[in-house]
């Protein structure tokens, strides 16, 4: 780890820094780039061993022991190419080392721990028929005319880019133009990073969604197997993941990588780990704007807390500012950038959104399905209309279900985008709301309720992925 440390400062420095070279800040970043990746990656390595090994039931010992004996071939494989010019092939073996070794360690920590086990066959079973589906649907029905990723000719591989992906991947390659600054930066900016190493931002994308899915499946589980038993909490990722636009999880969307962020947010506020809550929100705040919604949960666990001492835990609550310092980044780019810190928000004009009462989306909605010209618009409307009302409808009678600071997230979450005249993806933006399928996970413990909501997923589900992949809009 600590050799993989070095190429990736070594291919940083390459990258980044080494056009800069005859400068002061080139020379520093020479020496710091290699020494802080090879110090981050030992840390991170030790880190996971211990935890791996307290999870495993094996000692820490036998655990390094592991890791060295799965890292021995690739290092030899790494003498190879570690001197330049063939640095960048060097560090892109070492991404698939990585991605090998990490497979390897989940598929270990499934042979020993259930939670692992059940959340693994979940993400597998489910990812693997998406994608056979959606490649079918590609190869067979054929692609309705429309944009297409130009880094990838594969048809097999484009699938995943359509819609919003293009201009997650345009951001990552080409920096942001124009109405792109509507899209927060943390998404496209992990695509490009990974896309140095990888050599192509789409399937850097699709690494990233993929693995932050996998990951926010592990949070939930553990977030409600606390809070209520392992049952709600299997009940709950197999929900999530049969969702009608469960699709977008392994798609190049923010999807993945923002439904982690909130709920590992949530994961460490129920631990009172302040500081470690506080840091994840700073990133779900920077890579969507309802990220700066974390602040009211995290001030309402806060204070179940400490409701008898606030003053004297004031401390405790200042890491919350970290939340709003992620979206206050982006805000201080674009006030330098174009001199308007809310052009994020002003740009939604080009989509045809803008700050209304909540009742006017809806309106706004049923008006479009009485003038509407074709059915693909009809049916748009319908299933916005649909999503939204499903969101109502839970939390409305499961408000009592969950706590305080998840209700309302939650209420906060459904809100947010009805203020914006219109219901344009409210799909998307029900499938990143956990607290939605906690309470669908406690009511399906009856069988009709069950069989009601696996009734209404697996179709939708289907029929979904098959739009998505051959270019038709869905959410």
């Amino acid at each position: 780890m600590t050799l993989a440390g070095l190429t990736l400062g070594f291919f940083l420095w390459e990258s980044w820094a080494a056009p800069n070279l005859g400068s002061a800040l080139g020379e520093i970043a020479f020496i710091a780039l290699p020494v802080l990746g090879a110090i981050a990656a030992l840390a991170l390595w030790l880190e996971y061993a211990r935890y791996f090994s307290a999870r495993a039931g094996v000692t820490f010992a036998k655990s390094l022991r592991h890791d060295a004996i799965t890292w021995a071939p690739f290092l030899i494989l790494w003498a190879t190419y570690i001197v330049p010019p063939n640095l960048a092939t060097g560090s892109r073996l070492l991404v698939l080392a990585a991605m090998l070794f990490a497979m390897l360690k989940v598929l270990i920590a499934a042979r020993f721990n259930q939670t692992v086990r059940e959340v693994l066959l979940d993400f597998v079973a489910t990812r693997a028929a998406i994608i056979v589906i959606a490649e079918l649907a590609a190869v067979i029905i054929g692609q309705r005319p429309g944009q297409h990723v130009s880094e990838s000719s594969q048809l097999l591989l484009a699938v995943w880019g359509r819609w919003d992906a293009v201009h997650y991947l345009n951001i990552a390659t080409h920096g942001y133009q124009g109405t792109e600054m509507a899209f927060f930066p943390l998404y496209p900016m992990m695509i490009r990073a990974l896309g140095l190493l990888v050599g192509n931002h789409l399937v850097a994308g699709l690494l990233i969604s993929n693995a932050c899915f996998f990951f926010a499946l592990l949070f939930l589980y553990k977030l409600l197997e606390r809070e209520f038993d392992r049952t709600v909490a299997r009940r709950a990722i197999f929900y999530v993941s049969i969702f009608p636009s469960a699709v977008f999880f392994s798609a190049v969307y923010t999807e993945s990588l923002f439904f982690m962020l909130t709920v590992a947010t949530f994961f460490y506020l129920r631990r009172r780990r302040w500081l470690m809550a506080g840091a994840i929100g700073f990133f779900a705040a920077m890579s969507r704007v309802e990220g700066i919604l974390l602040l009211v949960p995290f001030a309402l666990e806060w204070y179940s807390v400490y409701r008898t001492r606030l003053v004297e835990n004031l401390r405790s609550l200042l890491p919350a500012a970290l939340i709003g310092c992620g979206l206050a980044l982006y805000m201080a780019y674009l006030w330098v950038v174009t001199g308007d810190p809310l052009f994020f928000s002003h740009v939604q004009a080009h989509w045809n959104r803008h700050l209304a009462p909540p009742w006017v989306s809806v309106t706004n909605s049923i008006l479009a399905i009485a003038h509407a010209h074709s059915g693909a618009a009809v049916a748009n409307q319908a299933l916005e209309l649909s999503f939204t009302a499903l969101m109502l409808a839970v939390l409305f009678f499961g408000w009592k279900s969950l706590r305080p600071s998840y209700i309302a997230y939650m209420a906060l979450s459904v809100l947010v985008p009805m203020c914006t005249s219109s219901l344009m993806s409210m799909p998307r933006f029900a499938l990143v709301l956990f607290p939605l399928f906690a309470i669908l996970a406690r009511w399906g413990d009856r069988p009709w309720v069950n069989n009601l909501i696996l009734a209404f997923s697996l179709p939708l589900l289907g029929l979904f992925t098959v739009l998505f992949a051959d270019w038709y809009w869905v959410a």
